[in-house]
C-alpha cells in the first residue's frame, strides 16, 4: 500500500495512539500530521489538504457527551464533503460509530486494533476514494479491475472467477463463497461489496468460528444494558451495525444447530431482537458467508440446516486452489516480495529461475496465506537482492501430514524450554486436527489470530 503521495491526518487526543500511527505509516505514506487537540482541526485543514483523516469518537473535552467525534466529523464535512475520515472508537462505542458511517464518515476502526486491519483500513478508504474521484468511462480488464483489492489471477480459474465476481457484484444476491483455507475468501467478500451499491455503506464482518455459544446472540443481534452480568452498556450487533450495507459471515460452517436456527430467523425476518429487548430492530442487509467445510455433507448428516444453506447461497462461487492456478503463483510471489521490501526497507528482490520452480512444484496446502508468509520470511532472512530456492522453507503447519495409524513425531526428552512446549503443542494440535487452523485455536482456547500470531513467532 506504500504511496508517495498520501497524505493522512490523525486527530486523537492519547499521545500515545499518535505516535503508534505515526510509526506504523512512515514507510507507507508520503506524510502523517497529528493533532492532540480537536479545537485546532478546522485549523490544520486550513493550511494544509489530506487525503485521510482518521478522528477519534471520544476527546476529553467539555462537551462531555461521548460524541464529540460526531460533532467533528459534522465540521470536517462542512468544509469539504468529500473528505474520507476513518472514525477511531473504543469496542463499547460502536453504536455511535455506526451513527458516525450514517453520518458521513467512511469507515471506523475499533482499538485496540492489529496492524495489519489498520492498514487494510486506510487502504479500503484510498480504493474508495479512488474510485468516486477516477475516470468511469472505460472498463478496466478484469486482471486489473480487481487488482484494488489484491486478488491478483491472469490463469484460466481466476478469469472465470473475476467474471462470476463482476456479475454478481453489482446485484443484491446473497453469496456463499466456497474454498479452501487461505484463498482469499474475505478479499471477495469485500471485492463484491466495493462493486455493490453499498459501497459506501459498511462492511462488517464476522468470524463465527471465534463465537462462543454464550456470546454469539450478543455479537450477532447485540443487547441491552443489563441483559447479563457482563452487559454495562447496551451494543449494537453485527446485523445493525451492517445494516444498509454488507454483512460477511465467516466460517459459517462452523456454527452449531441452534445458532444456524437463530441465524436463519433473522434472515427470513429481516429484524433480530438484542438480548434483553422485546423489540425487534428492522435490518438492511447483503449477506456474504464463507466456509472450507463441506457443508452438502454436513446437511445430509443433518448437522448443517438446508434450509440455511437455501438462504445463503442465492450464488454459490468456489475459490480455486493456489496449486491449480498455474503462473499466478509467480505473479503473487513478486506482489509480496516488492510490499514486504517495502515494508521491510528493503529493494525489491529479483527470483532466481530455480526459485520460482521451487515454488511451482510446491502444492500449497495453505494456499496464499502459506505463500505469502514464506516471501515475507524469505525476505527478512535472506542474503543479498536475489531470492534463492533455500531462501524458501516451508512451514512443518504446511506439510504433508504423516499417514493414519502412525505415531505423531517425538520431541526430545528431559528439561525443555517454555517456548519450545509452546511450539510443540501447538504442532501437535494443528497435526490432531488435519491443519485446520480454526479447529486447534478452539482446543488451544485463543483466537484464530492469536494462533497466527504465535505460528509467526516460532517461524512456523
Amino acid at each position: 500500500m506504500a504511496s508517495s503521495k498520501v497524505r493522512v491526518l490523525i486527530v486523537d487526543d492519547d499521545s500515545d495512539v499518535l505516535f503508534a500511527v505515526k510509526m506504523l505509516l512512515k514507510t507507507e505514506v508520503q506524510e502523517v500530521v497529528t493533532e492532540k487537540n480537536p479545537e485546532n482541526l478546522l485549523a490544520v485543514l486550513g493550511r494544509q489538504t489530506f487525503d485521510v483523516i482518521f478522528l477519534d469518537m471520544n476527546f476529553k473535552s467539555n462537551l462531555g457527551t461521548g460524541n464529540e467525534g460526531l460533532y467533528w466529523l459534522g465540521r470536517i464535512l462542512e468544509r469539504d464533503k468529500e473528505a474520507t475520515v476513518i472514525m477511531i472508537t473504543a469496542h463499547g462505542e460502536i453504536s455511535t460509530a455506526v451513527r458516525s458511517l450514517k453520518a458521513g464518515a467512511t469507515d471506523f476502526i475499533v482499538k485496540p486494533w492489529h496492524n495489519e486491519k489498520f492498514l487494510e483500513t486506510l487502504a479500503s478508504a484510498l480504493q474508495q476514494k479512488t474510485r468516486k474521484s477516477g475516470p468511469t468511462s472505460s472498463q478496466p480488464k478484469r486482471s486489473a479491475s480487481f487488482a484494488a483489492e489484491a486478488i491478483l489471477g491472469n490463469s484460466e480459474p481466476m478469469q472465470e472467477l473475476f467474471h462470476k465476481l463482476e456479475k454478481v457484484a453489482p446485484t443484491e444476491a446473497n453469496v456463499l463463497l466456497l474454498g479452501e483455507n487461505g484463498t482469499g475468501k474475505e478479499l471477495v467478500a469485500k471485492a463484491l461489496h466495493q462493486r455493490s451499491f453499498r459501497a459506501s455503506k459498511p462492511f462488517i464482518t464476522a468470524d463465527l468460528a471465534a463465537m462462543s455459544e454464550g456470546i454469539f446472540e450478543s455479537e450477532l443481534f447485540g443487547h441491552k444494558k443489563g441483559s447479563f452480568t457482563d452487559a454495562k452498556d447496551d451494543r449494537v450487533g453485527r446485523f445493525e451495525a451492517a445494516s444498509t450495507g454488507t454483512l460477511f459471515l465467516d466460517e459459517i460452517g462452523n456454527i452449531s444447530l441452534p445458532q444456524q436456527a437463530k441465524l436463519l430467523t433473522a434472515l427470513q425476518n429481516r429484524q433480530v431482537i438484542p438480548l434483553g429487548s422485546n423489540v425487534p430492530v428492522p435490518v438492511d442487509i447483503r449477506l456474504i458467508s464463507a466456509t472450507n467445510a463441506p457443508l452438502y455433507e454436513l446437511a445430509a448428516k443433518n448437522q448443517f440446516r438446508k434450509d440455511l444453506i437455501y438462504r445463503i447461497n442465492t450464488v454459490e462461487i468456489t475459490l480455486p486452489p493456489l496449486r491449480e492456478r498455474g503462473d499466478d503463483v509467480l505473479l503473487l510471489a513478486r506482489h509480496f516480495a516488492a510490499l514486504y521490501a517495502a515494508r521491510n526497507h528493503k529493494p525489491t528482490p529479483e527470483f532466481e529461475p530455480t526459485t520460482f520452480k521451487k515454488l511451482k512444484q510446491h502444492s500449497w496446502p495453505g494456499n496464499i496465506r502459506e505463500l505469502q508468509h514464506a516471501v515475507e520470511r524469505a525476505i527478512i532472512l535472506a542474503e543479498g537482492n536475489v531470492l534463492r530456492p533455500q531462501d524458501f522453507s516451508f512451514s512443518a503447519m504446511e506439510m504433508p501430514l504423516p499417514a493414519p495409524g502412525l505415531a505423531l513425531p517425538s520431541y526430545p526428552e528431559g528439561p525443555l524450554q517454555l517456548q519450545e512446549v509452546e511450539k510443540n503443542t501447538i504442532l501437535r494440535v494443528i497435526e490432531r486436527h488435519n491443519g485446520n487452523i480454526t479447529k486447534a485455536a478452539k482446543e488451544l482456547g485463543i483466537t484464530r489470530t492469536a494462533l497466527y500470531r504465535r505460528l509467526e513467532k516460532h517461524d512456523l
